[in-house]
């Protein structure tokens, strides 16, 4: 058994896992996940609520939206889910996933944790950009940080 704690930036929202390794880890480009994340793509963990402890209050938001206004775009969230929030600072750390109810959906980089198991599965990957899974590959420069404010190669 493993124990991986999640949270908010402020750190007043945050999810405690206590079990195996997830046995759901994507990597998804869906419009919905770009939108959520800010980013191309999202990494996220389907876990079992019953491994889950939750701490803090958060607010939430349900996709497609409560005002019964359909959503426009495919998304893996296409069934519906409730996103759990900090009202502080406004991360998302979980959320409830209507099609899979006994799981929470988590998103990878809120455990801040560089031994976390790889995703086992892609998907939308024709909604994200075509350089988003190639970024290695990309004409730029390329630095690795070791996560001190000096950098240095990674551990």
């Amino acid at each position: 058994m493993t124990t991986r704690k999640s949270s908010c930036n402020c750190g007043k929202l945050s999810l405690t896992y206590e079990g195996p390794d997830p046995e759901r880890i994507s990597l998804c480009q869906c419009y919905e996940c770009q939108k959520r994340t800010g980013s191309v793509f999202s990494v996220q963990a389907r876990l079992p609520i019953e491994h889950v402890t939750i701490e803090g209050q958060s607010k939430t938001w349900t996709f497609p939206s409560d005002s019964g206004k359909p959503a426009t775009f495919r998304s893996c969230d296409s069934g519906g889910a409730t996103y759990h929030f900090c009202p502080e600072c406004g991360s998302t750390v979980y959320w409830e996933i209507s099609i899979a109810p006994e799981f929470l959906g988590v998103a990878i980089g809120g455990f801040t944790d560089p031994t976390f198991p790889p995703p086992m599965i892609s998907g939308f990957e024709a909604y994200g950009p075509k350089w988003a899974m190639n970024a290695s590959e990309l004409p730029i420069a390329h630095h690795d940080y070791d996560g001190t404010s000096k950098g240095g190669q990674r551990a």
